[in-house]
């Protein structure tokens, strides 16, 4: 049997089957070695790479066109890496005929102009728009690092973040929302070390500072631990992959802590924070209770 010549205008994307054989490739030759299925009615070249968007481009292209990424999948088009999630989320008008099914979340709502932009072809809420959402509909440690990563990727503004949240007061989630906004920080510079803090803050313990800088008594930098209570002389790290490679210098920087500012460094891992959270707690308190902020917020 001849070797199907695929047409390049089929290469590029996704392609419904109307599309095929309006370019002379019948149903059969969709389903033979050359494509593959990709969603109901959706077949794409074997030679197409996959991307993060792939299977998000497959599946709007069956949507309404008023269907927008949302939430978790807006935030993996933006780059955030906050927790797993359904294979695709998307919001659309409350009237469209479209629902949730296997692979894909459907939000209702009615999305202003000024909520949606395009990335990379496809229709996405706006980081403004889409960091509401997760404020709204995560728990409540997953909406403070979503909001940290956006704020410290300058994604979005924390006023302009407190404007639209006062202005969407309706909305499901919003109480939570304004309570992320509050604990939120820009500094944050990673998803762990916002977690970490969450794990502190959660506990009723006083808010540490965020990556802010230790410094001797003629002011050079000594550290800038991912937290700290600069008064009580403590100092907290979150350890993750490349603490290992960097074990010699830690090491060399937390002697420092201790002998030039008389500073108490403790390490944490993701073990930590998943498994031991109380572990935590009871460091911090142990070091803050021996400190005049003991136990004051």
């Amino acid at each position: 049997m001849t070797r199907l010549s695929v047409p390049d205008q089929l290469k590029g994307q996704p392609i419904t089957i109307a599309q095929a054989e309006a370019a002379g490739v019948t149903r059969d030759q969709l389903r033979g070695s050359q494509f593959r299925r990709v969603g109901r009615g959706l077949y794409a070249w074997v030679g197409l790479r996959e991307n993060p968007d792939f299977v998000a481009d497959a599946l709007l292209r069956q949507l309404p066109p008023e269907s927008v990424l949302s939430g978790l999948s807006a935030a993996r088009a933006y780059g955030l890496d906050i927790q797993s999630a359904p294979r695709v989320e998307v919001t659309a008008p409350p009237s469209a005929p479209i629902r949730t099914r296997p692979g894909m979340v459907v939000h209702r709502a009615r999305l202003q102009a000024a909520d949606i932009t395009r990335m990379r072809g496809l229709m996405v809420t706006t980081p403004l728009r889409t960091c509401f959402d997760l404020l709204c509909n995560l728990s409540l440690v997953e909406a403070v690092v979503a909001a940290d990563t956006m704020l410290h990727r300058r994604l979005v503004k924390l006023p302009e973040l407190v404007d639209y949240i006062e202005a969407h007061v309706a909305f499901k989630g919003v109480r939570q929302a304004r309570r992320v906004a509050g604990l939120a920080d820009a500094k944050a510079e990673s998803p762990m070390e916002s977690r970490l803090r969450m794990v502190i803050v959660g506990a009723g313990l006083p808010r540490p500072e965020v990556q802010e800088p230790l410094m001797d008594e003629i002011g050079v930098v000594v550290a800038r631990p991912d937290l700290s209570y600069r008064a009580a002389r403590l100092g907290i790290e979150y350890d993750g992959a490349t603490h290992r490679e960097s074990l010699a210098e830690d090491n060399r920087r937390q002697n420092l802590l201790l002998s030039r500012l008389g500073v108490v460094l403790l390490r944490y891992t993701a073990f930590d924070v998943y498994q031991r959270p109380a572990t935590i707690v009871d460091g911090v308190r142990c070091v803050l209770a021996r400190s005049p902020i003991a136990s004051k917020r």
